[in-house]
């Protein structure tokens, strides 16, 4: 994907446009390790909601709506992939999980606008640029001690200073937040609204 960036730049295409094949039709899950960091994380927590944003092919979603079954709880995904939605969807309905989970479709910025409060838990594994836009959205709905997890924070093809301002946001207390670097799979940011 390196290359595809560089010539976007040099072309003055944005980073999104350029790679807009790629992510449509790319294959990206949390590694399984953070999947089960995931599930513990919202049964300890007792977290009856939970928010992703970039749900792709739905292989995160399952510990999720897992997590929320077991709970009593509901999950909602997003994602702007009409394809990657239904297989999203389809894979939720064989895991049994359709029943306490909705993958909803469009641009996070709009389709998750609405959602209940209190969310308990959100995992943010999309778009990098979006994380703090959406973070803005979703932070009215968060409760005390909800639990905010970000994806690919160290990723070798992730543009790094994007990555440092979300970093930095959740570092400064004065966000609200207590939050941490994990040094699991692709690099995790686990955060906790203080409120």
């Amino acid at each position: 994907m390196i290359p595809v960036l560089l010539l976007a730049k040099l072309k003055g295409v944005s980073s999104k446009t350029a790679t807009d094949p790629f992510v449509a039709k790319g294959f990206f899950a949390v590694f399984p390790t953070v999947g089960n960091l995931l599930y513990l994380t919202a049964r300890a927590i007792d977290a009856r909601h939970a928010v992703e944003f970039g749900t792709s092919f739905g292989l995160s979603a399952i510990y999720l709506a897992a997590a929320m079954r077991d709970n009593g709880g509901r999950f909602v995904g997003s994602d702007i992939e009409p394809g990657k939605v239904a297989v999203a969807r389809r894979n939720l309905d064989e895991a049994g999980l359709s029943a306490v989970s909705e993958v909803r479709e469009g641009d996070a910025l709009q389709t998750l606008k609405d959602l209940a409060a209190p969310v308990d838990l959100v995992l943010f594994d999309g778009w990098k640029d979006l994380y703090l836009p959406v973070l803005d959205i979703l932070k009215p709905r968060l409760r005390r001690e909800s639990v905010v997890v970000a994806d690919n924070i160290r990723h070798p093809f992730i543009v790094r200073k994007t990555m440092a301002r979300y970093v930095a946001y959740m570092h400064d207390p004065a966000n609200g937040f207590r939050s941490t670097t994990l040094p699991i799979g692709s690099g995790i940011e686990y955060s906790v609204f203080d409120g």
